[in-house]
């Protein structure tokens, strides 16, 4: 398990702003399709943040509901207040999520302490399997290795979601943790190298338009075989860059749209739509991609 293509998927709403069922189905049924390994729900790229807590216990048992047994499902929890992490994550036990994805505490800016202990209660409340994800450029607060490795310890944390883009961090927690701790990479744009340098799989934003594209480049990573990989990954690289052309999720949920995979890109307040200007931008990134 947490190997692989998996999708940080993104949450579609309405005009009102309510969450879209027949574009989730629609969005679910892609990944299916498409070979994607996992779908995250509700974590970050899912516009976590926007939802309050009985919006995203339940967005993620729709999505459970609508996959129906198809395909893997990852809950995102995290949480700023460790009490809040550990209240979300209790919500899925029992549920069918294979797991759950716990974001560092944003704004909070913990210690190292302070992050193994949070990680730790949230681990110990609960018999799912748990991936830490460190994303320091939209958290401010960065995860080092060596807490990692100290976490890693702990039962059932059982990944990491690096979304750093520092390739040098892959060998140096790769040296501290155990062979079945799974490395996996947040950031597409370095997603490739770093699967060459030993990390087993992406948890991608561009897969959420490119899933077939992405889940090959996971294979073929998993085959060793780079040269074709990276010829996949030149065609892919200005989507992998363009879709934080604002913040994400901005432009990949609009890139959705564009596609007709969900019938609109409306974001929950402070998020907006994707500026005009922009747009064009994004555009040519999926007629690079061959999307278009």
């Amino acid at each position: 398990m947490f190997t692989g293509s998996m999708v940080a998927l993104v949450t579609p709403m309405d005009a009102n702003g309510t969450v879209d069922r027949a574009s989730l189905k629609k969005l679910i049924d892609y990944h299916v399709a498409s070979g994607t390994a996992a779908i995250v729900s509700v974590g970050t790229t899912g516009e976590s943040a926007t939802l309050n807590h009985n919006e995203h216990v339940d967005v993620v048992k729709l999505t459970l509901d609508l996959a129906d047994g198809r395909i893997p499902i990852i809950a995102g929890t995290g949480a700023n207040a460790t009490a809040e992490a550990i209240l979300l994550t209790q919500h899925f036990n029992d549920t069918g999520v294979v797991g759950c994805l716990s974001v560092t505490p944003y704004y909070n800016k913990p210690m190292q302490e302070g992050l193994y202990q949070h990680f730790k209660a949230i681990a110990e409340h609960t018999d799912l399997p748990q991936i830490l994800y460190n994303v320091p450029g939209r958290t401010g607060c960065d995860m080092l290795p060596e807490t990692v490795a100290r976490l890693a310890k702990v039962p059932n944390i059982v990944a990491l979601k690096d979304a750093t883009g520092n390739l040098s961090r892959v060998s140096q927690t790769q040296a501290l943790v155990g062979n079945d701790f799974k490395l996996l990479s947040g950031d597409d744009a370095t997603s490739l190298e770093f699967m060459q340098l030993g990390g087993h799989g992406v948890i991608s934003v561009t897969a959420n338009i490119a899933a077939k594209e992405i889940a090959q480049l996971c294979e073929l990573a998993a085959q060793g075989n780079f040269t074709e990989a990276r010829c996949l990954n030149e065609r892919l690289m200005p989507l992998h860059y363009k879709l934080f052309v604002e913040s994400n999720p901005i432009p990949v949920k609009w890139a959705c749209h564009r596609l007709g995979l969900i019938a609109g890109d409306t974001m929950r307040l402070p998020m907006t739509p994707l500026a005009e200007s922009a747009r064009p931008v994004v555009e040519q990134a999926l007629k690079s991609a061959g999307l278009l």
